[in-house]
This record gives C-alpha cells, structure tokens and sequence, in this order.
C-alpha cells in the first residue's frame, strides 16, 4: 500500500501570524478581515505586497506588486511590517505541534511541510479524519489556519492544498486528477511559470488537461527538459519530484535593495563583498561549497538582468566568490543606476564529497583556515567583533 502524503500550508502566513501577534496583544481588531498587507519597508524601498487579506484580494492586490500600487488601488488599506524572526517562531510552534502526529516532517517553505500520514485512535483513523484534527488542532492551539493536501505523492499533496481556500482539506488521488486537476488553468500547475505558460497557450495549450494529452515531443521542442518535466506533472507523476526529502539547498544567496541607486563601480563593489560575505557564512554553516556564481542587476526602471559562471573548483570562500562576483558585474553594468543587487550560489558541494583541483589546493587551505579564524572570533565576540576595513566608515 502507498503511503498517504499530507501538504500542510499555512493560509497567508505573513499576515495570520501578525493578526495572531495583534490578537494576543489586546487588539480588538483581527486584520484577516478587513483589507490588509504585510508590506516591505516603502522609505527603504522595498515596498512590495509579501501578504495579503482576503478582502485585500477583492480589490485585485497581487502578492510581489508595489505597496504603492496596493494602496492605489485600495486607498484604505491597511499596511504592517514583516517580523521574520517572529515567523520563524511561528513555523517552528506548528512543526513541533505536528510532531503528535506523524515522524516523518519535511519541510518546505517557513509556512509549508509535507508529512507522513500516521493513523491513530480518536479521529485519526482514516486520512481525511486525520487531516481534518489536525486542521483544527492548529487553529485552536496557533490561533492560524491551513489547507492540507491529501494524496500519494507530494506533487498531488501539493496541488490538492491549493484548492479552496482557507481552513480547508482537499483529496487529490490519482484517479481524481481528471475531474479536479485536468479543468484548471494550466498556469496552476506546480513548475509552471509566467513564461512557461505564454509559451503553451501559444500551442493551444490552455488547461493542465490540455497539457496532459499533449504529446511530449512537442513540449520538449519548445521548452526543453522542462516540457517532460511539467508534462508529467500534469498527469501526476513524481519522477522529477519536488525538493521535499532532502534538507540540503540547491542554492544559496543573498540580495538587497539600495536605500537610494548606486552609480558608481566602487559603491557597487562594496555592496558586493557584504553580500559575498554573507553567502560565504551561510555556506560554511551548511558546509557546503558552490561550484556556480551568478550575479543580479536590478536597474532603477525595475529591468533586471543577470550572469552567472562556474568555478574550476567549488569554494565557499568570500573572497573568491567576490572575485567571480565582480568579474561578472563588469560584464553586466550597463552603466544605468542600480536599485537591487544580488549573489547567488548553485551546484552546491557536500564537504565530503569535494574533489580539490591540484592547482587551488594551497590556496584553498590558506582561505579557508582564515575563514574558520574568522568564524571563531565571531562566534566567541559577536558578528561585530571582527569586520573588513573596506566597510568602516570614512573619517
């Protein structure tokens, strides 16, 4: 017998857990129900939509638009700050409450797990029972609701939580997918994005069932690997399944958006290095090295382009992902002023599995017993004990 796979996301986490935080805090009002935000900072510029209300969606306001634009929309919306610490709090509260139920938790996202159904006595004896107890358990205990997915795969659990929404269980077994699957756009299927899906509907493509009776051979002609990938997804296979069993990123990265448009190289350079920094720790933490560095200019008309290279041997040093950073912000600047940065590392190395090139090797050594001088001095001190001389201000 197949295992049962439940999809566990958190109804507009963002916003639920700051309705939760202000309940608790005395307020009388809970913002779930009146049209509101979680929005970034608009005097830092990063003023986009993260959440959004249900009567906020009414209003046709899309999580990732500017905040400026919600509010021309809805002139009397109301707007909150994100607290990511407190959300981590959050997620960490629901999976320890999840541990009742099933030893089998992956996470997903900071608001979405898959788990192992578990059956148990009083309520947990079959899947939709058990699903449903834990909705609720939720609720009461967290004070926040989620949709679960039911099926036999992640891929099906997944779709199946994106139904109805909130508070709600939906089924999505294979012998479903006709009735409940095949009827949506295809734009709702898991992996396909805004252009993947331009690009189907130019073949007539309109609706997952349509993608589903397409001939494979043809999809891969216009979108390559992903054309089988997307197709067997619509017919609700997992051969290329979803990154939920295993903990390890595909990549690591880090970007930001300027308090104000850099215009000169050496402004841009020093942005760099902190991100680089940044991502450098985060590796070493994980303990992983990256053999691929790519670079994001987001120009200060929201234009964005990017670069990447490979690495002859995968590092986790900063100063070499510097180098490649800054090798590859030369070739792309255009010389228009720049609104975001951004550092990203791919085709991630465990430790232990790391082929050292012969002619790095020395190198490589000196790097990283400095970076692990570093960590020290800053695990023992504070991040702020030790900092490059680059970063100071000038007197």
């Amino acid at each position: 017998m197949k295992s049962v796979i439940f999809h566990i996301d958190v109804n507009s986490a963002y916003l639920s857990w700051t309705a939760v935080r202000l309940l608790a805090q005395g307020n009388s009002l809970d913002i779930r129900t009146i049209p509101s935000i979680i929005g970034g900072d608009i005097s830092r510029r990063r003023g986009v939509v993260l959440a959004k209300s249900i009567p906020a969606k009414h209003f046709q306001i899309r999580t990732g638009e500017p905040v400026t634009d919600a509010l021309k929309k809805c002139p009397t919306l109301k707007i909150f700050q994100p607290d990511h610490a407190y959300y981590q709090k959050c997620s960490t509260q629901m999976l320890h409450l999840l541990e009742n139920y099933s030893p089998d938790i992956r996470p997903y996202s900071i608001d979405e797990c898959f788990i192992t159904y578990v059956p148990f006595k009083n309520g947990g004896e079959t899947p939709l029972k058990a699903a449903d107890q834990i909705r609720q358990d939720i609720r009461n205990s967290l004070g926040f609701t989620v949709n679960i997915g039911i099926s036999t795969n992640c891929l099906l659990a997944k779709m199946a939580s994106d139904f109805q929404k909130p508070d709600r269980v939906h089924t999505l077994f294979p012998e479903e997918i006709p009735k409940k699957m095949w009827p949506l756009p295809v734009k709702d299927l898991f992996m396909v994005g805004r252009s993947s899906a331009h690009t189907l509907e130019l073949l007539g493509i309109k609706t997952i069932g349509d993608l589903a009776h397409t001939d494979p051979a043809i999809l891969t002609s216009h979108l390559k690997s992903h054309g089988q990938t997307i197709w067997e997804y619509a017919n609700g296979l997992e051969y290329t399944p979803i990154d939920a069993r295993r903990h390890i990123s595909k990549g690591i990265g880090n970007s930001t958006t300027l308090s104000s448009d850099i215009t000169e190289s050496a402004a841009a350079r020093k942005v760099l290095l902190s991100l680089c920094d940044s991502v450098s720790q985060r590796l070493r933490k994980s303990n992983q090295y990256a053999g691929m560095v790519s670079v994001e200019i987001k120009y200060h008309d929201f234009s964005s382009v990017s670069h990447q290279t490979t690495l002859l041997t995968p590092s986790q040093n900063a100063h070499i992902l510097y180098q490649c950073a800054c090798k590859l912000f030369d070739e792309l600047w255009n010389q228009q002023p720049i609104r975001l940065l951004g550092v990203r590392t791919s085709k991630l190395t465990d430790a232990g599995a790391l082929q050292m090139n012969l002619f790095d090797t020395s190198q490589n050594e000196k790097l990283e017993k400095l970076d692990q001088a570093l960590d020290r001095i800053r695990q023992k001190y504070g991040h702020d004990a030790i900092v490059r001389g680059s970063f100071l201000d000038k007197k």
